[in-house]
């Protein structure tokens, strides 16, 4: 089965809060661990790797925090899986020759490329703001069943 990281996840879900923050606001890790229930730990590990992505920046000092680096809706999903997870690739000789211990033998060597495009490209085609969910609004209050 073909899945990704709990990581990779994970930052989709942060990114997705970030973006509900108005324009420019900063949250700190600790408030995105209360917010989307994460482990702070696993928030501050998850905020790095996307730092260091260049998919959020981050603002030191006592009112620091970190904010979204563009738009949701400017933001693929495949640069969030580079980010967290490094390039995209399904087998080892995709990723770069000499990845394998049968690549000189291989009947099927360089096939994978193709296939790993195409799920690149699909990727790629889908950003954050297609992923997030519309803000919640509790249901409307039931209107009482009138007797008579």
């Amino acid at each position: 089965m073909l899945r990704l990281s709990k990581l990779s996840d994970y930052a989709v879900v942060l990114l997705s809060e970030l973006g509900t923050a108005p324009d420019g606001a900063v949250r700190n890790a600790s408030a995105l661990a209360v917010a989307t229930g994460i482990a702070e730990p696993t928030v501050a590990k998850v905020l790095k790797l996307l730092a260091a992505g260049g998919l959020v920046v981050s603002q030191r000092g006592p009112h620091g925090g970190y904010r979204l680096a563009r738009p949701l809706a400017e933001t693929a999903i495949s640069d969030v899986i580079d980010a967290v997870e490094g390039p995209i690739a399904l087998a080892a000789c995709v990723e770069h020759a000499g990845g394998c211990e049968h690549e000189c033998t291989c009947r099927v060597r360089g096939r994978w490329d193709p296939v790993n495009a195409a799920i690149r490209r699909a990727l790629s085609e889908i950003t954050l703001a297609d992923m997030a969910c519309p803000a919640w609004a509790p249901p409307p209050p039931a209107v009482a069943a009138s007797v008579g």
